[in-house]
């Protein structure tokens, strides 16, 4: 028996491969399938099944693509209802993997769908459990994703997922490996660790969900606090239900190099967005104007979701010379499809035809700290990190949730951006400049070098 977890730090999501005796399960997968299938070659394997354990929000999987790469059934568990051919499992239905099974142990609660894979060893014993976003390593997933116009609660939902936590994972043994299908960073939970897998034993003395906890207060303490799901969620999640064009067919609608004459053209046709995936101190030296910055690498594809609410936004790249697929490839993953080609030659070619760039004001974190005067700042990290320590006087107007919220900000007013260390805040400001608001500085380094210098705090208060 042989288990890999394959997390991607981009989307803080994990993919399993599970093989034995030559037959091989994979949980979970991304939208580019190629790694799953070269990995069952190289170890001689045949990919059997797909599993998933919920209709997706935060990214579209590659359970279609993987399907018809290798004539793999995609398995769901009860109640997934989907426009493709899926094999939807009853509770407690087990799959035969080689010399070991594979338990579906349907546990609603993140989502009405949502199941566990457990895996049971060649001995007949529980060796691991797969928890999609039922159970996460400290925390659990979000109970806000399958409110249906006021019919389903996120309160119900809780409510659900702990019966759903003691009836089909807690009388499991203390040596079962719990794997998750996130960690830290993701927007399908609250409090996630670190840490991507643990043990059963381990999550009972660590993970509030687990502990000797009453029905009403668990409900109370999951739902308190949930930040709005990103924009993309609801439309990633119906394409994971309903289907989507390949990897392959939007390679080849999206990788178009366009010279810099073909790139501005197609630049002023009808709502297109101009999205630079460079390092922010390329974007801030020189950039077109009205240009949209999320760097390639950071957080990319769910700052693009967050931030882009359409999947279907009409797109021309800027990158990297030769990081042009990855950046469609990571943008397919949470489902955008709109890409319409890139800038050939990259800004150095836009720059040698003599087309205008402008470039982002921004400031150092001792240039901040020396002027004079009241100073606007907006502080554009998560409520939780502002609420922890915050200059004083600053506006917390978090990322996520900018589109929207750039709209109190006034037209004619000076505002200086921070994040925590400087990739937030560049976002942030291109985002506020393409809207309008052009009185924007960026103050380089953020929060952290602030701090450093000896900045003037607010801290929390100790309760």
């Amino acid at each position: 028996m042989y288990i890999e977890q394959i997390y991607t730090n981009c989307l803080a999501e994990a993919a399993y491969y599970i093989e034995s005796n030559g037959e091989a399960a994979i949980v979970d997968p991304l939208r580019e399938t190629e790694p799953y299938i070269e990995k069952a070659k190289e170890r001689g394997a045949e990919i059997k099944f797909v599993f998933e354990t919920h209709f997706h929000a935060d990214f579209v999987s590659g359970h279609l693509d993987l399907s018809k790469a290798t004539g793999a059934p995609i398995v769901y568990g009860p109640g997934a209802k989907t426009s493709f051919d899926i094999i939807e499992a009853r509770d407690e239905q087990v799959f035969e993997l080689g010399d070991v099974k594979i338990k579906v142990l349907h546990t609603p609660g993140h989502t009405p769908e949502s199941s566990c894979f457990l895996l049971i060893d060649q001995a007949g014993e529980p060796h691991a459990i797969f928890t999609g976003d039922t159970l996460f390593i400290g925390d659990v997933g979000r109970p806000d994703l399958a409110q249906k116009e006021g019919s389903i609660t996120a309160e119900d939902m809780a409510g659900t997922l702990y019966d759903s936590l003691r009836s089909k994972i807690m009388g499991l043994p203390d040596v079962v490996t719990v794997y998750p299908a996130h960690g830290a960073g993701s927007a399908c939970g609250k409090n996630m660790s670190k840490e991507t897998f643990s043990t059963l034993g381990e999550q009972r003395q660590s993970n509030y969900a687990l502990s000797d906890i009453s029905r009403e207060d668990f409900v109370v303490q999951l739902t308190d606090g949930i930040p709005p799901p990103p924009a993309y969620f609801a439309q990633a999640a119906s394409l994971n239900k309903s289907g989507y064009s390949s990897l392959e067919s939007l390679y080849e609608h999206s990788l178009k190099g366009l010279d810099p004459s073909a790139f501005l053209a197609a630049s002023k046709e009808d709502n297109v967005l101009i999205l630079d995936t460079r390092h922010q101190d390329d974007y801030r030296a020189a950039h077109i104007p009205g240009s949209l910055f999320i760097g390639l690498h950071g957080q990319f594809a769910p700052w693009a979701g967050a931030l882009i609410h359409d999947l279907n936004q009409p797109m021309l790249i800027i990158a990297d010379e030769g990081k042009e697929q990855e950046v469609v490839m990571r943008l397919a993953r949470v489902g955008f499809s709109g890409v319409n080609g890139f800038l050939s030659g990259g800004m150095n070619s836009w720059q040698q035809a003599g087309l205008p760039v402008v470039s982002m004001p921004s400031v150092s974190a001792e240039e901040f700290l020396a002027l004079q005067g009241e100073k606007q700042t907006v502080d554009v990290r998560k409520p939780s990190e502002f609420d922890t320590s915050h200059l004083p006087g600053a506006i917390n107007s978090p990322l996520d949730f900018l589109q929207d919220g750039y709209k109190a900000f006034n037209a004619s007013s000076l505002y200086h951006v921070h994040c925590k260390s400087g990739y937030r805040s560049m976002v942030a400001a291109s985002l506020m400049r393409s809207k309008g608001i052009l009185g924007v500085v960026d103050v380089k380094g953020g929060f952290d070098a602030l701090k450093a210098l000896g900045a003037e705090v607010v801290e929390a208060q100790a309760v």
